[in-house]
């Protein structure tokens, strides 16, 4: 063989190895167990136990314990279209027709004995609630054990005579932006409706309607209108949070109340007691690099002012957005989570000092710490 015939030989020989990592995907993905020090394996293998059916897996396993809610509402209303004119109300008054309004949530339920949790403004106002458990004939009545307007929650309770399957709460401050996550529910009566997608963003502050919420956990798993109420799971099938409110106009904006606010409040909804909080009237996220930078700040401490409820002592004392709190009554605020336990541990009625800086200057003001009104989550 001539030394040309030779090289050309040894040059296809060449691209057909290449040619067989690329097709085979290189060493790079095997899953098989590699030794040495240009191992990369293990840097793009999935995770342990997750894999292509995990999803499939946790709703099979979790979808008994999802239910839906329905209610009734009796409101009295006039039934002639004449007693909508003001005019002719003023001489025949309005007579006062029983009128039913039906509504549908999601829930789940947390205890093989029947309690459910759901959102506090899919029960508001009712007159009746029924729950549909897989597995029953009927639906169930369900009764209203506890509630916290506040934070939009709910616990009710319904008799199977039998135990019920379960969901565990898991650890909502453990989960990380960009982590699956998989909302179950009833969006528009369609039962049991699966939705997957990712924790976009966590400690978010929205308001909806005249309801306003201070720490959510935002999804980009789509949530729509009976979802509420619904469970918001990660890959090992814990509930992380509650499907509560979607935001309009938006596609891939869906926002749970995480299970760290769910605990802290679950005996108290047991017990059916409500708690009298301390409120400022401030939304507040940490200040990180990149708001450090855009405020020209020289550090990336403190909590910025993402909101300021309108009445609240926060904007009666003077506070506006933008503002960045450092200190909380001479107490070092680092981040939005140290500021939210500040609050929550002072005393209604108490004059408290706030350093903030406000266009790279540093000034102090005084806030009265107020009891959190009813419509505030």
């Amino acid at each position: 063989m001539s030394a040309k015939i030779k090289r050309i030989f040894l040059f296809v020989v060449f691209m057909a190895v290449l040619a067989g990592l690329a097709l085979g995907g290189g060493c790079s993905i095997s899953n098989k167990p590699q030794t040495g020090q240009n191992n990369v394996a293990s840097q793009v293998d999935p995770l342990p136990g997750v894999g292509p059916e995990t999803i499939a897996d946790v709703v099979s396993q979790a979808s008994p314990a999802v239910v839906k809610i329905s209610t009734i509402i009796t409101s009295q209303s006039p039934n002639d279209p004449l007693f909508n004119d003001p005019f002719f109300r003023q001489f025949f008054g309005q007579p006062a027709v029983p009128r039913q309004e039906e509504g549908l949530g999601s829930g789940f339920i947390i205890s093989k004995d029947g309690y459910i949790l759901t959102n506090e403004h899919v029960i508001a106002g009712t007159d009746k609630i029924s729950v549909t458990v897989i597995g029953f004939d009927g639906d169930l009545d369900a009764n209203i054990v506890g509630t916290d307007s506040d934070l939009d929650l709910a616990l009710l309770k319904i008799s199977a005579g039998k135990d019920l399957p379960f969901l565990i709460l898991g650890n909502s401050d453990q989960i990380r932006v960009g982590n699956w996550v998989i909302a179950i529910g009833n969006p528009y009566g369609l039962d049991h409706t699966v939705t997957t997608g990712v924790i976009s963003a966590k400690g978010r502050p929205i308001s909806v309607e005249d309801r306003q919420y201070e720490n959510l956990l935002q999804t980009d798993a789509s949530i729509n209108p009976g979802n509420s109420g619904g469970p918001l799971l990660n890959l090992k099938g814990e509930v992380v949070g509650i499907n509560t409110a979607i935001s309009s106009g938006a596609q891939g904006i869906g926002f749970a109340i995480p299970t760290s606010t769910v605990q802290q409040v679950l005996e108290d909804l047991k017990n059916n007691v409500t708690k009298r909080r301390p409120w400022v009237g401030v939304q507040v996220r940490t200040v990180d690099s990149e708001l450090a930078g855009f405020l020209g700040l020289d550090k990336a401490e403190g909590a910025v002012v993402a909101g300021v409820v309108a009445g609240g002592p926060a904007q009666q004392a003077g506070l506006i957005e933008w503002d960045v709190i450092v200190e909380f009554n001479g107490k070092k605020i680092v981040n939005a989570d140290e500021l939210v336990a500040a609050i929550k541990a002072a005393q209604i009625g108490q004059a408290v000092k706030l350093t903030m800086i406000r266009q790279r200057q540093q000034q102090t003001i005084t806030v009265i710490v107020a009891e959190k009104p009813g419509n505030i989550g």
